[in-house]
């Protein structure tokens, strides 16, 4: 991998990752993309792309010779996804890799509610025990995401009580990660949370979608039971249940409300609010 940048972004497919690539090829920065589908990159002048499976410990540990810092953009939610990091990481570290940036979640912990933020803190707790440094950065629910929390029937439906979160858009999150990217040894060490500039209850997301979107939303404070039966609509395996789950009863619990100014302390731009981006978002 002579010759080839040693900035590497991942997720470049996907929408973090590519916002970030986005940001970086704008301030003209150097950078290999790491995809597991090559043909899927972007393409970018100073750019490369080099295939990449984080489950292949070999491929990875190839693709990842001569990286200094790194942008782990976490896989995509599976039953094997923890596997698939550490055997990532492993190749991190064999191939010397001096800096990661990992998006991780809000509230990462071992108990955490949400199901899936154990698998972001054991992630953290591995790229720790590698020695190489890190920056980790702990995105709250995406508000690209609440227009898919609507039913056919105008219902956002879930456990969430009258709990709040403090939503961030993927557009803030990939400009952090590009701000850091270019400045890793500012950051190294540093944990931000990431959220937007306000917390909002279901019922208040759900008043701004009918405002912005011209149709009449509402939100319905399932039962754990009824959210569990309602799901079930869907074929999807137990742990995926219990993520979908998860996610508004730890809403419910406090575990996503805290509005963080860690956005605009790394980039100098505040964040989005839902009504901005529902105000600028493709539609």
């Amino acid at each position: 991998m002579n010759g080839l940048p040693s900035l590497a972004v991942t997720g470049v497919t996907g929408t973090v990752g590519r916002l970030t690539a986005d940001a970086l090829a704008d301030a003209g920065v150097p950078f290999r993309m790491l995809a597991r589908s090559p043909e899927r990159a972007p393409h970018f002048p100073n750019s490369t792309v080099v295939a990449c499976t984080y489950g292949d410990a070999v491929v990875a540990r190839a693709a990842l010779e001569g990286v200094d810092t790194l942008l782990m953009v976490s896989a995509a939610e599976n039953a094997d996804r923890l596997r698939e990091h550490f055997a990532f990481l492993a190749a991190a570290a064999d191939a010397g890799v001096a800096h990661i940036v990992y998006t991780s979640f809000f509230g990462a912990a071992p108990d955490a509610t949400f199901t899936l933020a154990r698998d972001h803190y054991a992630t953290e707790q591995r790229i720790r025990e590698t020695g190489i440094a890190h920056t980790f950065l702990r995105d709250n629910l995406y508000l690209d995401f609440v227009e898919h929390m609507i039913g056919d029937d105008g219902v956002i439906r879930g456990p969430a009580d009258g709990g709040r979160a403090a939503m961030v858009a993927r557009a803030d999150v990939a400009r952090v990660a590009a701000a850091v990217l270019q400045h890793p040894d500012r950051h190294a060490g540093a944990t931000y949370d990431l959220t937007g500039p306000e917390e909002l209850t279901m019922a208040e997301v759900a008043e701004k979608l009918s405002a912005h979107l011209g149709r009449a939303v509402s939100f319905h404070d399932e039962t754990v039971e009824e959210a569990y039966e309602s799901r079930k609509k869907w074929d999807a395996p137990d742990w995926q249940y219990d993520a979908w789950v998860s996610t508004y009863t730890a809403i419910a619990a406090g575990e996503l409300a805290g509005v963080s100014g860690a956005v605009e302390r790394v980039t100098g731009r505040s964040p989005l609010s839902l009504d901005e981006y529902l105000d600028t978002r493709p539609r």
